[in-house]
């Protein structure tokens, strides 16, 4: 690994394993079509560099949550070589029309994902405006979030449908990476039930990253995994069935003795019980690296790998730095210049989230804009 020469941490994102989390997933849905969640800047790893790969893996259909990044979407396909008639992009939070909105829907040939009678209509008014767009018909199930009530939906008729031009009837699991919670069987019964009549005649979509591994496979149409595809575990407590695509690295950028009983960090959290060697590294919550990710007391915390040995985060995290004990460490493995493992094959970001009493997605999504990021693909390194 390449060293940064002003003590960036460094994000490295393995395109190759996300095409391949997107395969086994594809393989798992098939012979349903396999689509990608790449909201949240595609999870924090950047919609401009996963969208293409995961096309160019055989992903045809997108979903973000804001306009604006399903425009990042459609132009990076667009430059990737995917035509606006190869590929399509939903966007999640609906369809809520200004001017910038509509012009950006139409110029980027985006679909929203309409969850409300007022949306429906203003949808069905744009297109009659010359506006070429389709959209999907969001029913809520359970997860009372958005989505038309199961009665509204139920109420609809066809040249309210006709008129939005509907390519997709969709809901959302409350509890999938639960698999024996009884709310999922309702779920599926309930959407099951509100198919029936007109919406029967449109493709569905219900499956989620841990919807594809229920028992039961509610994968209808479409399935539309997120988490999974960067290397988020979708079957908690079981062994993760995905491959990790981020890596964190550090530099350490000092090391130090410090005495037994002698305090580290602010306000003093962290008590040295015996002589420590303690490495402070360019890393902290302006990262977006979580500010609990520290050990509290003597016991337990989150770890780094120093030489292929967990070592502990010690003391609150700074907002540009992190200190790491690394008393047991191998000596050339920790010194100062030396990079060190934050998130990994080892240290996943389902650990890390455990850690620090949050979950992976949050790990996932806070990457910070400050690293050095470096993209592999098919053996070929960029860095950003």
């Amino acid at each position: 690994m390449s060293v940064p020469p002003d003590g960036q941490a460094v994000l490295t994102i393995d395109l190759d394993a996300l095409a391949g989390n997107w395969r086994v997933l594809a393989g798992r849905a098939a012979p349903a079509e396999c689509g990608a969640v790449v909201k949240a800047d595609a999870y924090g790893i950047g919609i401009e560099r996963a969208v293409p790969a995961l096309a160019r893996a055989g992903c045809r259909t997108f979903f973000t949550a804001h306009v604006s990044e399903g425009a990042r979407a459609r132009a990076s396909l667009r430059q990737a070589g995917f035509g606006d008639a190869t590929a399509r992009v939903f966007i999640l939070n609906g369809f809520h029309p200004t001017a910038v909105a509509t012009d950006l829907f139409h110029g980027a040939s985006l679909s929203p994902v309409i969850g409300s009678a007022a949306e429906l209509d203003a949808f069905a008014a744009a297109r009659r405006q010359g506006r070429p767009l389709r959209c999907a018909l969001h029913v809520d199930t359970g997860m009372n979030r958005l989505g038309f009530d199961p009665d509204e939906a139920l109420g609809l008729d066809q040249d309210r449908l006709a008129a939005a031009g509907i390519d997709v009837v969709m809901s959302h699991f409350v509890s999938a990476e639960e698999p024996d919670n009884p709310v999922n069987a309702k779920q599926i019964e309930r959407f099951d039930q509100l198919r029936q009549g007109l919406l029967q005649s449109y493709p569905a979509s219900l499956a989620n990253s841990s919807g594809l591994f229920l028992e039961s496979r509610p994968i209808y149409a479409l399935a539309r995994p997120g988490y999974a595809l960067y290397g988020g575990n979708p079957t908690p407590g079981r062994p993760n069935p995905m491959q990790p695509v981020v890596s964190l690295s550090a530099k350490i950028l000092q090391t130090r003795w410090i005495e037994a009983g002698e305090s580290v960090g602010y306000n003093g959290r962290w008590i040295a019980p015996r002589r420590t060697r303690a490495a402070t590294i360019g890393l902290g919550y302006a990262d977006g690296f979580p500010r609990n990710a520290m050990t509290i007391g003597h016991g337990d915390g989150p770890k780094a790998l120093v030489g292929g040995r967990p070592c502990r985060l010690i003391g609150r995290v700074s907002m540009d730095l992190s200190i790491v004990d690394v008393t047991d460490a191998p000596e050339g493995d920790a010194e100062a210049g030396c990079m060190i493992e934050l998130l990994g094959p080892t240290i996943t970001v389902d650990d890390l989230g455990e850690q620090t009493g949050t979950i992976g997605y949050e790990i996932l999504t806070n990457l910070g804009r400050r690293y050095q990021r470096v993209y592999r693909e098919a053996c070929i390194d960029a860095i950003s």
